[in-house]
């Protein structure tokens, strides 16, 4: 699954371990996310997407075969 969490960190101008602790995970398992190695819950999902302003299909993208 590819994800833009990257992306809408720049756009907010924010860092990991900001978003992390906005979003009360580690600051680890936010960069295990954006390098695709895990996958989150579908509520901490939902979490970041709240912090995004924006809907869960906006900042993952399911590609063909996940």
């Amino acid at each position: 699954m590819k994800n833009l969490i990257k992306v809408e960190r720049a756009k907010k101008d924010i860092t990991q371990a900001g978003l992390a602790e906005c979003i009360q995970v580690s600051r680890q398992t936010i960069n295990a996310i954006e390098k695709g190695k895990f996958i989150p819950s579908t509520m901490l999902a939902l979490k970041m997407a709240r912090f995004f302003e924006c809907t869960v299909e906006d900042i993952f993208i399911l590609e063909e075969g996940d």
